[in-house]
C-alpha cells in the first residue's frame, strides 16, 4: 500500500522532471485541454502516504507509468482478441468477469446491467401496454351485457340463472337471436343491406354461429338389479369415451349425425363441472338472417334434439368491430349434469388478432423488433455464462429465472408469428365463404394464453430488478429475511397444513351437501382461506348443522387465525428485527447514490479545475513578456507557464493553436485572439457551473473544502486504509480525494511535508509509550496470579497445621519461610524483565521532539544492541528485597 507513495524526502523532488523516469509519475499529462481537450487523467496532485507525500498521483498511475516504460510496451492486438475484448465489453457481467478483486469493475458492470435492463423492461412495459387497454373491458362488458342479462319474454329469467332445458329454448328463440340479428333501427326502421349483420351496429359478425352438443350413449352406467326392471336407460356422466356417436332423431342434416373432432377442427373446453369436453359432436350452423335461423332453431325444438343423452350445448359466435380492432370471440355454454337440471357458463374472449394496422401499431412492431434484439443479447449473455460457469450456473436462482423469462420469450414471439399467418388464413377463407362457420374459438384460446404467458413474463421481469439492485444493503431486506427465516417456516407449514387441512376436509363431509362453497375439496380449501381473510357467511354455516357449524368455526377462527396466523407472523417479524440490525452494523457495499454524487463532483470539479486553468494562461499572456515588446515568445510562454505546473504537452499544443505562422513568437493580433478565446470559453464555464451549483443533486458538505494558496490544485488523501485502490481508474481516487479550486506553491509544499513529518514521529512516540504501559500491565497481572497461587498454598499449610497436632511446627515456619522467598525472588525476576522490555520497546520510536534523522540515529543505535535508556530500580523490586 505504502510503496506506491513516494517519501518525504522523495516528495520534495518530486518536482523535478526527471524524478517521474524512476516509477512514480512527476507531472500530469492529462490535464484538460484548454480548447476542448481530454480531461482523463487529473492535474497535480499531492497525497500522504507512509511518511511522504507526492504529486500527480491518482488511480492510473501504474498504467501511465508501464505506458512510459520501454520494458510495457504495449503489444499489438490481433483480429480475434479485438473481437473477444469487444464481447467482454458488450456482455460481460459480474458472473463472467473478475469483479471479487477489482471494485472499479464491479461497480460499472453492476450499472452498465442496471441500465440496459432498465431499457428492456421499458421496452417490455411498452409492449404488455399496447396489448391491452380499457377499451377490452368495456367492449367484454358490452357483449355480457347483450346475451348474459336480457331476460326471456315469460318467465324473466337470464342465461345466468337458466336451470332447465326449457330455459335453453326460450334463451335461443328469444336473447340469442335478438342479440346476434339486428335489423331494424330503434324506431322501428328497417336496416339497408349493407348495414344488417352487425350487433349493436358497430360489430360485425363473422360468418354464421354454431349450436353444437355432445350426448352420451344409453347404457353408460349401470343400474343396480332391484331397479332393472323399472329403469330401463341409464345416461352416465360426461366421458370422451362414453360419447354417444350414433345418428339419431331425423338424421337429414348435420344437427343430427355425429362428427369427429378431427373433421370440425374443434378444440376441447374444460367446463364449469370439471368436465373436459371433446370438440366433436352434434352441429348446426345458423344463417345470416333471423327468421331462417328461427326456423332451424324451432325445428330442433320440435325434434327433442336435446334429450336425457345431452351432456353440453355450445353456442359459438365471433364478432369483429373495426373502429377498435377488436375481436370477440364468445362461447356460450349449457351443461346438462347426470343429476338432471341444467348449469350455465360463458366465455367472451377479447383479442387483437389483427396487429398492425394503425401508427400506433406500427410503433409497437418496432419495439417487438427492439424486444428481439434484447432476447438475443441475454441469449448471449446466458449463453457466455453458462460456458464459464458450467453447472454450477443453475444454483442461482436468479439464473434460472433468467432462463425462463427468455424461454417464455422465444415461445411468444413463435407464437406471434403462428398467430399471424393463422389469421390470415382464416380471414381469407371467410371473405371467400361469408356462410360458414369461422372456428376463432381455437385462435382466441392460444391468444389468451398467449397474453398471460406475457403477464408472467412481465412479472418475472420486474422481480428480476432485485437482482441488480442487491448491492444495497436496504434492498436485500427481502430476500435475507425470507432466506434466513425459510427453515422456520418450513417447520411451521407443516403443523399448519396439519391443522388447515383437517378443518377442510370436516368442512367438506359436514358442509359439501348444502353450501356451495364447500361442494368440493378444493371449494373447501380456497373458503377457509378466505375465512382467515375474513371473508365468511357464519348464517349458512349455522343454517346448515346447527351444532357442528358454530363448533367449526369458532375452534377455527381461534387455533388458525389466532395462534397459527400470528406464530407465522412472529417468525417473520423475529428474523426481519435481526436482519435489520445486523444490516445496521454493517458497512453497505456499494451505495448507486455516492458513486452518482461522486461522479457529479468530478465533473463539477474538473470544470473548477478548467476555469483556473484558463485563468492561469490569461496571466501568463501578461506576465510572460518581460521585455514589454508585445510578442511573446516560445520560452517565455514555457517558462511561465511550467512553473504554474501546467506539462510541456500541454503548453505546446495551446502555443501551436495560434502560433499560425510558425515562428514561435505570438504577435499582439495572436495573443488577442487568445484572450478573446479564453474569456468566451471562461464565461461559458462560469455560466455552466452556475447552472450545476444551483441543482438540489449534490448536498451542502460532500466536497469539504481544502486550504487554498497560489499554484497547483491539491489532492489531499483523507483516507489511508483506501490505498489498497490506487491502482484503480482515477474514478475511485477521486472518492478519497478532497480538492480545492487554486495550486500551491513549492514552498507550502515543502513546508507541509516537513509538518506532516513530526506529526507521524510523534505519533510514534506516543504509540511506542502506549505499548510500554500494556507490556507493564500484562506483566504486573501475570505476577499478581503467581502470587494469588503462592498465598492459596501458605493458607493450605496453615490450615493442615491447625488440623494437625502431630509433628514439628519449627518444620512448618521454615517451609512457608521458603515459600515466601521464592514468592519474592520470581516477583524480583518479573519486575526486572518488565523493566528491560520497556526500555527496548521505549527505544522503537522517537520521542516527539526527535527529528526525522534523530529517529533514524535510534534506530541504528537499537541495532548496534546498546540500551541508551537506563533502567530505574522498580520500587516493588526494592520493597521486595528489604522483606527478604
Amino acid at each position: 500500500m505504502e510503496t506506491n507513495r513516494p517519501s518525504s524526502a522523495e516528495s520534495r523532488r518530486a518536482w523535478d522532471n526527471d524524478y517521474g523516469q524512476q516509477g512514480i509519475p512527476s507531472v500530469s499529462r492529462g490535464l484538460p485541454d484548454t480548447f476542448g481537450g481530454n480531461m482523463n487523467q487529473s492535474s497535480v496532485m499531492y497525497g500522504g502516504g507512509g511518511g511522504g507525500m507526492h504529486d500527480d498521483y491518482d488511480s492510473s498511475n501504474k498504467n501511465i507509468t508501464q505506458e512510459d516504460s520501454p520494458h510495457h510496451q504495449k503489444q499489438p492486438k490481433g483480429a480475434w482478441e479485438k473481437f473477444k475484448g469487444s464481447v467482454r465489453g458488450l456482455w460481460g457481467t459480474r458472473q463472467t468477469e473478475d469483479t471479487s478483486e477489482d471494485r472499479e469493475l464491479y461497480i460499472r458492470t453492476t450499472i452498465r446491467e442496471l441500465i440496459i435492463y432498465v431499457f428492456f423492461i421499458i421496452t417490455l412495459c411498452i409492449l404488455t401496454f399496447g396489448m391491452t387497454s380499457a377499451t377490452h373491458f368495456y367492449y367484454t362488458k358490452v357483449m355480457q351485457e347483450l346475451f348474459l342479462d336480457s331476460q326471456f319474454p315469460d318467465t324473466k329469467n337470464t342465461f345466468r340463472g337458466l336451470s332447465t332445458m326449457a330455459d335453453f329454448w326460450r334463451f335461443s328463440e328469444g336473447p340469442l337471436l335478438d342479440g346476434l340479428y339486428w335489423e331494424s333501427w330503434y324506431n322501428e326502421e328497417p336496416l339497408t343491406s349493407d348495414e344488417l349483420g352487425y350487433i349493436y351496429y358497430e360489430n360485425k359478425l363473422l360468418g354464421v354461429p354454431r349450436i353444437r352438443q355432445l350426448r352420451i350413449r344409453n347404457g353408460s352406467c349401470e343400474v343396480h338389479p332391484d331397479f332393472r326392471q323399472e329403469i330401463l336407460e341409464c345416461y352416465d356422466s360426461y366421458a370422451i369415451t362414453k360419447e354417444d356417436t350414433d345418428a339419431y332423431g331425423p338424421m337429414n342434416t348435420t344437427a343430427w349425425t355425429y362428427h369427429s373432432e378431427d373433421e370440425l377442427d374443434g378444440s376441447s373446453h374444460w367446463g364449469s363441472l370439471d368436465f373436459t369436453y371433446s370438440g366433436a359432436g352434434y352441429f348446426q350452423d345458423l344463417t345470416a338472417g333471423k327468421d331462417t335461423s328461427l326456423k332451424r332453431i324451432e325445428s330442433l325444438k320440435e325434434n327433442l334434439w336435446i334429450d336425457r343423452g345431452t351432456r353440453v350445448v355450445f353456442v359459438d359466435f365471433t364478432v369483429y368491430n373495426a373502429n377498435i380492432n377488436l375481436f370477440c370471440v364468445v362461447r356460450l355454454v349449457v351443461e346438462f349434469p347426470a343429476t338432471g337440471g341444467a348449469v350455465s357458463s360463458w366465455q367472451f374472449r377479447t383479442v387483437k388478432l389483427i396487429r398492425y394496422v394503425t401508427t400506433y401499431d406500427y410503433f409497437l412492431l418496432a419495439c417487438e423488433i427492439l424486444y428481439m434484439l434484447f432476447i438475443l443479447y441475454y441469449l448471449v449473455e446466458e449463453f457466455l455464462e453458462i460456458k464459464r460457469l458450467k453447472c454450477s450456473y443453475f444454483a442461482s436462482v436468479w439464473n434460472c429465472l433468467d432462463v425462463l423469462v427468455i424461454f417464455l420469450s422465444v415461445v411468444a414471439m413463435a407464437f406471434n408469428v403462428y398467430r399471424t399467418i393463422k389469421v390470415d388464413t382464416l380471414l381469407s377463407s371467410l371473405l371467400n365463404n361469408p356462410l360458414i362457420y369461422p372456428d376463432f374459438e381455437f385462435l382466441g384460446f392460444w391468444q389468451m394464453q398467449y397474453n398471460n404467458m406475457v403477464a408472467v413474463v412481465v412479472f418475472f421481469a420486474w422481480i428480476k430488478i432485485f437482482k441488480y439492485i442487491s448491492f444495497n444493503r436496504t434492498m436485500t431486506q427481502l430476500q435475507s429475511t425470507l432466506s434466513r427465516c425459510s427453515k422456520d417456516i418450513a417447520g411451521f407449514a407443516v403443523m399448519f397444513f396439519i391443522i388447515f387441512l383437517a378443518y377442510a376436509q370436516l368442512g367438506y363431509l359436514v358442509f359439501g351437501t348444502q353450501i356451495a362453497d364447500f361442494s368440493t375439496f378444493s371449494e373447501s380449501i380456497f373458503t377457509l382461506f378466505r375465512i382467515i381473510l375474513g371473508d365468511f357467511d357464519f348464517h349458512a354455516l349455522e343454517e346448515a348443522n346447527r351444532v357442528l357449524g358454530p363448533i367449526f368455526f369458532i375452534t377455527y377462527v381461534f387455533f388458525v387465525f389466532f395462534v397459527l396466523l400470528n406464530m407465522f407472523l412472529a417468525i417473520i417479524n423475529d428474523t426481519y428485527s435481526e436482519v435489520k440490525a445486523e444490516i445496521s452494523q454493517q458497512k453497505s457495499e456499494f451505495e448507486i447514490s455516492d458513486y452518482i454524487k461522486r461522479g457529479y463532483n468530478k465533473v463539477l470539479e474538473k470544470l473548477s479545475l478548467k476555469k483556473d486553468h484558463i485563468r492561469d494562461i490569461q496571466d501568463a499572456i501578461v506576465s510572460a513578456d518581460h521585455n514589454q515588446d508585445k510578442q511573446l515568445d516560445w520560452e517565455e510562454w514555457r517558462l511561465d507557464l511550467k512553473m504554474r505546473g501546467i506539462p510541456d504537452a500541454e503548453i505546446e499544443a495551446v502555443f501551436a493553436k495560434y502560433d499560425q505562422d510558425g515562428d514561435l513568437v505570438l504577435n499582439e493580433s495572436e495573443q488577442r485572439k487568445m484572450h478573446a478565446d479564453l474569456e468566451k470559453q471562461r464565461n461559458d464555464l462560469r455560466n455552466e457551473l452556475e447552472v450545476m451549483r444551483t441543482t438540489d443533486m449534490v448536498q451542502p458538505g460532500t466536497r469539504p473544502a481544502s486550504a487554498r494558496s497560489k499554484g497547483a490544485i491539491s489532492h489531499v488523501s483523507m483516507n489511508e486504509s483506501n490505498h489498497a485502490s490506487d491502482d484503480d481508474d482515477d474514478d475511485d481516487d477521486d472518492d478519497d480525494m478532497v480538492r480545492s479550486k487554486n495550486f500551491v506553491s513549492k514552498t507550502d509544499f515543502q513546508i507541509l511535508s516537513r509538518r506532516v513529518d513530526r506529526m507521524e514521529h510523534s505519533v510514534g512516540s506516543i504509540v511506542s509509550k502506549i505499548d510500554a504501559v500494556i507490556v507493564k500491565l500484562e506483566a504486573m497481572e501475570r505476577a499478581k496470579i503467581k502470587r494469588r497461587e503462592t498465598m492459596a498454598k501458605l493458607l493450605d499449610n496453615i490450615k493442615e497445621d491447625e488440623n494437625n497436632d502431630k509433628g514439628d511446627g519449627s518444620d512448618h515456619k521454615e517451609q512457608m519461610e521458603r515459600l515466601v522467598r521464592e514468592e519474592l525472588e520470581l516477583w524480583d525476576c518479573d519486575t526486572s524483565q518488565t523493566d528491560t522490555s520497556v526500555s527496548r520497546r521505549s527505544t522503537n520510536r522517537p520521542s516527539s521532539g526527535m527529528s526525522y534523522i534523530s529517529s533514524k540515529s535510534a534506530q541504528s543505535e537499537r541495532s548496534g544492541g546498546v540500551n541508551i535508556l537506563p533502567s530505574k530500580p522498580d520500587r516493588n523490586q526494592q520493597s521486595s528485597s528489604s522483606i527478604a
